[in-house]
Protein backbone atom coordinates (compact mmCIF):
# COMPACT_ATOMS: atom_id res chain seq x y z
CA UNK A 1 0.00 0.00 0.00
CA UNK A 2 2.50 2.38 1.09
CA UNK A 3 4.74 1.79 -2.34
CA UNK A 4 1.16 2.24 -4.54
CA UNK A 5 0.87 5.37 -3.06
CA UNK A 6 4.76 6.30 -3.36
CA UNK A 7 3.90 5.31 -7.02
CA UNK A 8 0.88 7.25 -7.22
CA UNK A 9 3.09 10.41 -5.92
CA UNK A 10 5.59 10.03 -8.56
CA UNK A 11 2.80 9.61 -11.45
CA UNK A 12 1.71 12.97 -10.36
CA UNK A 13 4.48 14.91 -9.68
CA UNK A 14 5.98 13.71 -13.45
CA UNK A 15 2.27 14.69 -14.39
CA UNK A 16 2.66 18.25 -13.06
CA UNK A 17 6.08 18.55 -14.36
CA UNK A 18 5.29 17.95 -17.46
CA UNK A 19 1.55 19.90 -17.52
CA UNK A 20 3.85 22.81 -16.59
CA UNK A 21 6.25 22.43 -18.93
CA UNK A 22 3.62 22.41 -21.76
CA UNK A 23 2.27 25.58 -20.15
CA UNK A 24 5.19 27.32 -19.87
CA UNK A 25 6.02 26.58 -23.89
CA UNK A 26 2.50 27.18 -24.69
CA UNK A 27 2.75 30.78 -23.18
CA UNK A 28 5.98 31.41 -25.06
CA UNK A 29 4.35 30.49 -28.34
CA UNK A 30 1.57 32.89 -28.40
CA UNK A 31 3.03 35.51 -26.11
CA UNK A 32 2.31 38.04 -28.92
CA UNK A 33 -1.29 36.66 -29.16
CA UNK A 34 -1.33 36.76 -24.83
CA UNK A 35 0.70 41.16 -25.38
CA UNK A 36 -1.88 41.92 -27.53
CA UNK A 37 -4.88 40.71 -25.04
CA UNK A 38 -3.25 42.37 -22.34
CA UNK A 39 -3.20 45.87 -23.78
CA UNK A 40 -6.87 45.32 -25.74
CA UNK A 41 -7.82 44.65 -21.58
CA UNK A 42 -5.89 47.15 -20.56
CA UNK A 43 -7.36 50.07 -23.23
CA UNK A 44 -11.06 48.44 -22.11
CA UNK A 45 -10.32 49.13 -18.63
CA UNK A 46 -9.26 52.26 -18.80
CA UNK A 47 -12.45 53.49 -21.15
CA UNK A 48 -14.68 51.38 -18.60
CA UNK A 49 -15.15 54.65 -16.79
CA UNK A 50 -15.90 56.90 -19.68
CA UNK A 51 -18.98 54.63 -20.76
CA UNK A 52 -20.12 54.00 -17.02
CA UNK A 53 -20.01 57.89 -16.80
CA UNK A 54 -21.87 58.35 -20.10
CA UNK A 55 -24.75 55.94 -18.40
CA UNK A 56 -25.02 57.65 -15.29
CA UNK A 57 -25.52 61.32 -17.06
CA UNK A 58 -28.00 59.67 -19.49
CA UNK A 59 -29.55 58.07 -16.78
CA UNK A 60 -30.14 61.11 -14.77
CA UNK A 61 -30.74 63.26 -17.84
CA UNK A 62 -33.73 61.44 -19.15
CA UNK A 63 -34.36 58.59 -16.38
CA UNK A 64 -34.14 55.88 -18.66
CA UNK A 65 -31.30 53.53 -19.33
CA UNK A 66 -28.38 54.04 -21.91
CA UNK A 67 -27.96 50.76 -23.46
CA UNK A 68 -23.60 49.97 -23.03
CA UNK A 69 -23.67 49.46 -27.04
CA UNK A 70 -24.46 53.04 -27.32
CA UNK A 71 -22.40 54.32 -24.57
CA UNK A 72 -19.44 52.49 -26.77
CA UNK A 73 -20.38 53.77 -29.63
CA UNK A 74 -20.62 57.17 -28.52
CA UNK A 75 -17.39 56.81 -26.68
CA UNK A 76 -16.00 55.86 -30.09
CA UNK A 77 -17.40 58.83 -31.61
CA UNK A 78 -16.10 61.56 -29.37
CA UNK A 79 -12.62 59.67 -29.50
CA UNK A 80 -12.66 60.09 -33.33
CA UNK A 81 -14.07 63.38 -33.67
CA UNK A 82 -11.67 64.55 -31.00
CA UNK A 83 -9.11 62.80 -33.41
CA UNK A 84 -10.37 64.87 -36.81
CA UNK A 85 -10.41 68.32 -34.91
CA UNK A 86 -7.06 67.53 -34.03
CA UNK A 87 -6.06 66.74 -37.57
CA UNK A 88 -7.88 70.14 -38.76
CA UNK A 89 -5.77 72.19 -36.55
CA UNK A 90 -2.33 70.13 -37.35
CA UNK A 91 -2.58 68.75 -40.75
CA UNK A 92 -2.88 72.21 -43.31
CA UNK A 93 0.50 73.53 -41.89
CA UNK A 94 1.76 69.73 -41.57
CA UNK A 95 1.02 69.22 -44.82
CA UNK A 96 2.72 72.50 -46.19
CA UNK A 97 5.90 72.10 -44.58
CA UNK A 98 6.19 68.03 -45.01
CA UNK A 99 5.54 68.91 -49.16
CA UNK A 100 8.46 71.77 -48.87
CA UNK A 101 10.74 69.25 -46.95
CA UNK A 102 10.30 66.27 -49.50
CA UNK A 103 11.22 69.10 -51.68
CA UNK A 104 14.12 70.08 -49.74
CA UNK A 105 15.43 66.88 -48.85
CA UNK A 106 17.76 65.64 -52.03
CA UNK A 107 19.54 69.37 -51.07
CA UNK A 108 20.02 67.90 -47.08
CA UNK A 109 21.06 64.35 -48.52
CA UNK A 110 23.83 66.21 -49.78
CA UNK A 111 24.50 68.22 -47.13
CA UNK A 112 24.65 65.10 -45.32
CA UNK A 113 27.10 63.80 -47.28
CA UNK A 114 29.18 66.89 -47.42
CA UNK A 115 29.56 66.81 -43.78
CA UNK A 116 30.62 63.40 -43.77
CA UNK A 117 32.89 63.21 -45.94
CA UNK A 118 34.68 66.23 -44.22
CA UNK A 119 34.44 64.24 -40.98
CA UNK A 120 35.97 61.33 -42.83
CA UNK A 121 33.28 58.92 -42.39
CA UNK A 122 32.34 58.71 -45.71
CA UNK A 123 34.76 58.32 -48.52
CA UNK A 124 33.40 59.10 -51.30
CA UNK A 125 29.82 60.42 -52.62
CA UNK A 126 26.96 58.49 -53.14
CA UNK A 127 24.21 58.98 -56.39
CA UNK A 128 20.76 56.94 -56.74
CA UNK A 129 22.30 54.83 -59.32
CA UNK A 130 25.37 53.94 -56.85
CA UNK A 131 22.30 52.78 -54.52
CA UNK A 132 20.20 50.98 -56.94
CA UNK A 133 23.44 48.84 -58.02
CA UNK A 134 23.95 48.35 -54.12
CA UNK A 135 20.64 46.47 -53.88
CA UNK A 136 20.33 42.66 -53.74
CA UNK A 137 19.17 40.51 -56.68
CA UNK A 138 15.52 40.66 -57.20
CA UNK A 139 14.68 37.31 -55.92
CA UNK A 140 16.12 38.12 -52.88
CA UNK A 141 14.41 42.28 -52.82
CA UNK A 142 11.45 40.89 -53.76
CA UNK A 143 11.64 38.03 -50.37
CA UNK A 144 13.13 41.26 -48.77
CA UNK A 145 9.68 43.71 -49.51
CA UNK A 146 7.55 40.38 -48.97
CA UNK A 147 8.84 40.28 -45.35
CA UNK A 148 7.81 43.64 -45.05
CA UNK A 149 4.95 43.60 -46.44
CA UNK A 150 3.83 40.94 -43.72
CA UNK A 151 5.55 42.86 -41.33
CA UNK A 152 3.60 45.85 -41.88
CA UNK A 153 -0.10 43.69 -42.47
CA UNK A 154 1.44 42.07 -38.93
CA UNK A 155 1.27 45.53 -37.32
CA UNK A 156 -1.89 46.55 -39.09
CA UNK A 157 -3.86 43.69 -37.69
CA UNK A 158 -2.88 44.32 -34.65
CA UNK A 159 -3.42 47.87 -34.44
CA UNK A 160 -7.13 46.97 -35.73
CA UNK A 161 -7.55 44.38 -32.38
CA UNK A 162 -6.59 46.82 -30.13
CA UNK A 163 -8.75 49.24 -31.38
CA UNK A 164 -11.61 46.81 -32.08
CA UNK A 165 -11.36 44.29 -28.81
CA UNK A 166 -11.54 46.50 -26.29
CA UNK A 167 -15.30 47.57 -27.40
CA UNK A 168 -16.22 43.33 -27.16
CA UNK A 169 -14.87 43.56 -24.28
CA UNK A 170 -16.81 47.15 -22.85
CA UNK A 171 -20.00 45.21 -24.18
CA UNK A 172 -19.35 42.41 -22.41
CA UNK A 173 -18.07 43.52 -19.40
CA UNK A 174 -20.39 42.92 -16.42
CA UNK A 175 -21.21 38.99 -18.01
CA UNK A 176 -17.15 39.19 -17.37
CA UNK A 177 -16.92 40.83 -14.23
CA UNK A 178 -19.74 38.67 -12.89
CA UNK A 179 -18.13 35.11 -14.12
CA UNK A 180 -14.70 36.17 -12.65
CA UNK A 181 -16.30 37.16 -9.33
CA UNK A 182 -17.80 33.40 -9.04
CA UNK A 183 -14.46 31.99 -8.73
CA UNK A 184 -14.11 33.22 -5.53
CA UNK A 185 -15.62 32.19 -2.19
CA UNK A 186 -19.41 34.22 -1.38
CA UNK A 187 -17.73 36.56 1.89
CA UNK A 188 -14.74 37.51 -0.69
CA UNK A 189 -16.76 38.70 -4.18
CA UNK A 190 -17.30 42.57 -2.06
CA UNK A 191 -13.52 42.55 -1.81
CA UNK A 192 -12.57 41.56 -5.03
CA UNK A 193 -14.85 43.65 -6.72
CA UNK A 194 -13.55 46.85 -4.78
CA UNK A 195 -10.34 45.58 -6.25
CA UNK A 196 -11.39 45.66 -10.01
CA UNK A 197 -12.89 49.25 -9.55
CA UNK A 198 -9.53 50.61 -7.48
CA UNK A 199 -7.46 49.20 -11.15
CA UNK A 200 -10.26 50.57 -13.40
CA UNK A 201 -9.75 53.85 -12.37
CA UNK A 202 -5.58 53.56 -11.96
CA UNK A 203 -5.59 52.59 -15.44
CA UNK A 204 -8.34 55.12 -16.66
CA UNK A 205 -5.88 57.45 -14.74
CA UNK A 206 -2.90 56.33 -17.05
CA UNK A 207 -4.51 56.55 -20.25
CA UNK A 208 -4.79 60.44 -19.56
CA UNK A 209 -1.40 60.94 -18.03
CA UNK A 210 -0.05 59.11 -21.26
CA UNK A 211 -1.88 61.38 -23.93
CA UNK A 212 -0.96 64.65 -21.55
CA UNK A 213 2.35 63.17 -21.74
CA UNK A 214 2.26 63.24 -25.50
CA UNK A 215 0.88 66.71 -25.72
CA UNK A 216 3.41 68.28 -23.15
CA UNK A 217 6.31 67.12 -25.36
CA UNK A 218 4.79 67.92 -28.33
CA UNK A 219 3.93 71.45 -27.01
CA UNK A 220 7.15 72.01 -25.95
CA UNK A 221 9.83 70.27 -28.85
CA UNK A 222 7.35 72.56 -31.37
CA UNK A 223 8.03 75.80 -29.33
CA UNK A 224 11.99 75.20 -28.93
CA UNK A 225 12.64 74.16 -32.17
CA UNK A 226 10.74 77.42 -33.60
CA UNK A 227 12.52 79.24 -30.87
CA UNK A 228 16.04 77.75 -32.66
CA UNK A 229 14.89 78.77 -35.90
CA UNK A 230 14.94 75.04 -37.23
CA UNK A 231 12.47 75.08 -40.81
CA UNK A 232 9.54 72.77 -40.73
CA UNK A 233 9.32 72.61 -36.80
CA UNK A 234 5.39 71.65 -37.04
CA UNK A 235 6.46 68.20 -38.74
CA UNK A 236 8.93 67.49 -35.88
CA UNK A 237 6.80 68.58 -33.33
CA UNK A 238 3.99 66.01 -34.18
CA UNK A 239 6.77 63.50 -34.05
CA UNK A 240 7.57 64.69 -31.15
CA UNK A 241 4.01 63.80 -29.83
CA UNK A 242 3.50 60.27 -31.72
CA UNK A 243 7.32 59.27 -30.38
CA UNK A 244 6.18 60.15 -26.91
CA UNK A 245 3.46 57.24 -27.04
CA UNK A 246 6.51 54.47 -28.12
CA UNK A 247 8.50 54.76 -24.17
CA UNK A 248 12.09 55.09 -24.42
CA UNK A 249 12.97 54.74 -28.12
CA UNK A 250 10.13 56.78 -29.87
CA UNK A 251 11.21 59.94 -28.76
CA UNK A 252 15.35 59.18 -29.63
CA UNK A 253 13.90 58.14 -33.08
CA UNK A 254 11.66 61.09 -33.62
CA UNK A 255 14.43 63.47 -32.89
CA UNK A 256 16.89 62.35 -35.27
CA UNK A 257 15.22 64.06 -38.18
CA UNK A 258 15.00 67.73 -36.42
CA UNK A 259 18.81 67.23 -35.34
CA UNK A 260 19.62 66.44 -39.22
CA UNK A 261 17.74 69.61 -40.22
CA UNK A 262 19.06 71.76 -37.43
CA UNK A 263 22.86 71.00 -38.27
CA UNK A 264 22.05 71.93 -42.64
CA UNK A 265 21.15 75.55 -40.95
CA UNK A 266 24.26 75.86 -39.23
CA UNK A 267 26.67 73.68 -36.95
CA UNK A 268 25.73 76.12 -34.04
CA UNK A 269 22.00 74.63 -34.42
CA UNK A 270 22.26 70.97 -34.92
CA UNK A 271 24.21 71.36 -31.25
CA UNK A 272 21.81 73.15 -29.72
CA UNK A 273 18.50 71.19 -31.32
CA UNK A 274 20.64 67.84 -30.12
CA UNK A 275 21.60 69.63 -26.49
CA UNK A 276 17.49 71.00 -26.46
CA UNK A 277 16.41 67.28 -26.83
CA UNK A 278 18.81 66.11 -24.66
CA UNK A 279 17.68 68.24 -21.96
CA UNK A 280 13.49 67.73 -22.53
CA UNK A 281 14.01 63.73 -22.49
CA UNK A 282 16.26 64.08 -19.61
CA UNK A 283 13.31 66.38 -17.78
CA UNK A 284 10.66 63.92 -19.20
CA UNK A 285 12.22 60.15 -17.61
CA UNK A 286 13.29 61.70 -14.33
CA UNK A 287 10.84 64.69 -13.76
CA UNK A 288 7.64 64.83 -15.74
CA UNK A 289 6.69 61.39 -16.30
CA UNK A 290 7.27 60.58 -12.39
CA UNK A 291 5.17 63.84 -11.34
CA UNK A 292 2.30 63.28 -14.37
CA UNK A 293 2.30 59.73 -13.83
CA UNK A 294 2.40 60.09 -9.62
CA UNK A 295 -0.37 62.83 -9.80
CA UNK A 296 -2.62 61.06 -12.61
CA UNK A 297 -1.86 57.25 -11.57
CA UNK A 298 -0.58 57.62 -8.01
CA UNK A 299 2.31 55.38 -8.26
CA UNK A 300 5.43 57.13 -6.76
CA UNK A 301 8.23 58.23 -8.89
CA UNK A 302 10.31 55.53 -7.68
CA UNK A 303 8.07 52.67 -9.13
CA UNK A 304 7.42 54.36 -12.19
CA UNK A 305 11.23 54.54 -12.68
CA UNK A 306 11.36 51.11 -11.30
CA UNK A 307 8.73 49.88 -13.70
CA UNK A 308 9.95 51.74 -16.45
CA UNK A 309 13.53 49.76 -16.15
CA UNK A 310 12.10 46.30 -15.69
CA UNK A 311 9.30 46.52 -18.70
CA UNK A 312 12.24 47.71 -21.18
CA UNK A 313 14.62 44.45 -19.79
CA UNK A 314 11.87 42.14 -19.90
CA UNK A 315 9.53 43.29 -22.90
CA UNK A 316 11.75 46.54 -24.65
CA UNK A 317 8.93 49.42 -25.28
CA UNK A 318 6.44 47.03 -25.38
CA UNK A 319 7.35 46.35 -21.52
CA UNK A 320 7.98 50.32 -21.50
CA UNK A 321 4.86 51.14 -22.70
CA UNK A 322 2.77 48.25 -20.30
CA UNK A 323 5.16 49.38 -17.27
CA UNK A 324 3.33 52.16 -15.80
CA UNK A 325 -0.43 50.53 -15.65
CA UNK A 326 0.75 47.28 -14.50
CA UNK A 327 2.73 48.96 -11.96
CA UNK A 328 -0.70 50.88 -10.67
CA UNK A 329 -2.22 47.24 -10.54
CA UNK A 330 0.28 45.52 -8.98
CA UNK A 331 0.36 48.64 -6.22
CA UNK A 332 -3.12 48.28 -5.95
CA UNK A 333 -3.21 44.12 -5.14
CA UNK A 334 -0.05 44.84 -2.57
CA UNK A 335 -1.75 47.64 -0.64
CA UNK A 336 -5.34 45.49 -0.35
CA UNK A 337 -2.83 42.74 0.91
CA UNK A 338 -1.19 44.96 3.58
CA UNK A 339 -4.24 46.74 4.46
CA UNK A 340 -5.77 42.88 5.07
CA UNK A 341 -3.18 41.62 7.11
Amino acid sequence: MPQARERHLILFAVAALLGGGLLLWTVVEIKGVLLVLYVSGLFAIGFSPAVRRFERDFRQLTRRTLPRWAAILLLYLLLGLAVVLVFAIVMPPFVRQVRALWEELPRYLDLLQNALQRAGVLNERWTSADVIAQLPNPGAAVAQVAGALKGVFGVVGMIVTVLILPAYLLLEADSLASNFLKLFPRDRRAQVSRLMGNVTEKVGAWLSGQLLLSAIIGTSAGIGLWALGVPYFYVFAVLSAVGEMVPVIGPIVSSIPAVLVGFSVSIHTGVFVAIYFFVQQFLENHFIVPRVMQQQVGVSAVTVIVALLVGTELLGFAGALLAVPSAAIVQVLVKEYLERE
